[in-house]
C-alpha cells in the first residue's frame, strides 16, 4: 500500500520514516518540496517527495499530519477526486496557537461539544477518516520503547478503514483501542491536553497512555 504523507514536520518525517522501515512505499508532501531533497536521499528506496497534491495521488492511504491551524485549509486545497473514498489517518490536534497555555493546558478552537475531526468528516464526507497518533510525542509514534505495549485510541465512522489503520498500529508496536465513531474525537483530541501538561511544565514527554482491564471479572 502507497503512503502519502501530508505534512513535512516532525511528525510526518516521523511516521513517513517508520512506514518506509515497515515496507510501506512513502511520499510525503509538502508546500516546498525541494526543502526535503535531502531527506529522500538519506531515506533512499521508497522514500519520494512532492506537493501535497502529488502526496494525496501517490498514496493508496493518506495521513493528515500537518498543524491543526491549517489542516481544513490544506484539505480544501487537495483534489476532490484525489482524496474521495479514501483512508486518512488524521493526525492533527485543533490547538489555539494564539494563546499560551495556562499553568500548562493548551488551549483549543473547539469545544467538548464538538472536534476538529467531526468538523473535517462534515467538510469532506467521502473521506475515510481516521483518529489515531495524536495523543503521543513524535519520538514515540514507532516502536515505543515502554515497559509494555502502551494503547493508541482510534476513531472513525468507516469500520473497514479502522481495521487498516489497526493493522498498523500493531505493526508499529501499538495496542489499539476503537472507541466508535466519530464524535469520539471529542475526548480523544483533549487526550494532547493532558500529554502535554508534564511537556510544558517540566519537558517531560516520554510517557503515553495504557488502557488496563482486570485479569478476570469481579
Amino acid at each position: 500500500m502507497n503512503i502519502g504523507i501530508i505534512g513535512s514536520g516532525e511528525v510526518g518525517q516521523t511516521l513517513a520514516k517508520g512506514f518506509l522501515k515497515y515496507g510501506y512505499p512513502v511520499m510525503i508532501g509538502s508546500r516546498s518540496p525541494s526543502k526535503l531533497e535531502d531527506w529522500s536521499k538519506r531515506k533512499g528506496m521508497g522514500a519520494a517527495i512532492g506537493t501535497f497534491d502529488q502526496a494525496s495521488e501517490f498514496g493508496e492511504l493518506l495521513v493528515l499530519a500537518v498543524k491543526g491551524q491549517v489542516a481544513k485549509e490544506v484539505l480544501e486545497e487537495l483534489k476532490s477526486e484525489r482524496i474521495q473514498d479514501k483512508i486518512v489517518i488524521d493526525v492533527t490536534n485543533p490547538i489555539d496557537e494564539t494563546k499560551t497555555p495556562d499553568n500548562g493546558v493548551l488551549h483549543f478552537t473547539t469545544s467538548l461539544e464538538s472536534s476538529f475531526m467531526e468538523e473535517v468528516q462534515n467538510g469532506f464526507p467521502s473521506v475515510r477518516f481516521v483518529k489515531a497518533f495524536n495523543s503521543v510525542s513524535s519520538a514515540y509514534m514507532v516502536d515505543p520503547p515502554f515497559e509494555s505495549k502502551p494503547t493508541m485510541f482510534i476513531c472513525g465512522n468507516d469500520n473497514t478503514a479502522k481495521e487498516v489503520v489497526v493493522g498498523i498500529l500493531e505493526k508499529f508496536g501499538w495496542e489499539a483501542e476503537d472507541m466508535g465513531g466519530v464524535e469520539s474525537a471529542r475526548a480523544i483530541e483533549p487526550l494532547s491536553m493532558l500529554l502535554c501538561i508534564p511537556g510544558i511544565l517540566r519537558n517531560d514527554w516520554s510517557h503515553a497512555y495504557k488502557l488496563l482491564r482486570p485479569s478476570s471479572k469481579p
